[in-house]
């Protein structure tokens, strides 16, 4: 069986969303999941199911952007998307009711978000690998501490280059200068992001 990935999730603070934010956040985290399989529930939690374990954190990243560009200043933002990412062997390739889907990367995703949701950690990435969970948890530890202190604004420049926007395209965008448009990768600490990112690939290759 291939290697897929599970991603369950839910938005933190949504009760402090103001009802058009929270409307326009599940709006974009809905666009962010339309290329694969996904189900919301019980308002602001949801399911994924991604047949290219590789990406699986960038679209947990792109979930998390989102989240916290909400808020559209200089400040930490309340909103986030807490997430578990289980990597492995799933039963059926095409599942038709993620709810009542089984497999290894099903199992692993749920029993990692149980044990998130207890706690104030944002990310966790778990595989059936001993090793290679080593390698990803101290992944997901940076990520979350990165994460932590990311602006809106930050957040806001970050998800556009997640979705492969160059610096200028962003700068344009925003109709912000490419110099604040570079201050926000800096700070927004993009190039460990980008390293993150090819080491988690790089994991997920050797299980897979």
């Amino acid at each position: 069986m291939a290697i897929r990935a599970v991603i369950t999730g839910d938005i933190v603070n949504s009760t402090q969303l103001a009802t058009v934010k929270e409307k326009k956040l599940l709006n974009v985290l809905k666009n962010i999941l339309v290329p694969h399989q996904f189900e919301f529930y019980r308002g602001d939690s949801f399911q994924m199911y991604q047949r290219n374990a590789g990406g699986a954190l960038k679209t947990a990243l792109l979930c998390r952007t989102a989240a916290i560009s909400i808020s559209q200043d200089n400040k930490a933002a309340t909103a986030d998307v807490r997430l578990s990412i289980g990597i492995g062997e799933v039963t059926t390739a095409s599942p038709k009711n993620l709810g009542t889907a089984k497999g290894e990367a099903f199992i692993l995703s749920g029993r990692a978000f149980d044990d998130i949701a207890k706690n104030d950690t944002r990310l966790v990435i778990a595989t059936a690998n001993p090793l290679a969970n080593e390698g990803l948890q101290v992944i997901a530890d940076y990520i979350n501490a990165i994460f932590r202190a990311m602006t809106g604004k930050q957040a806001t420049v970050i998800f556009e280059l997640l979705n492969g926007q160059t610096q200028q395209l962003v700068a344009a965008k925003m109709k912000k200068s490419k110099s604040t448009i570079s201050q926000h990768v800096s700070s927004g600490r993009w190039t460990e992001i980008e390293r993150l990112l090819q080491q988690y690939e790089n994991i997920v290759k050797q299980i897979s």
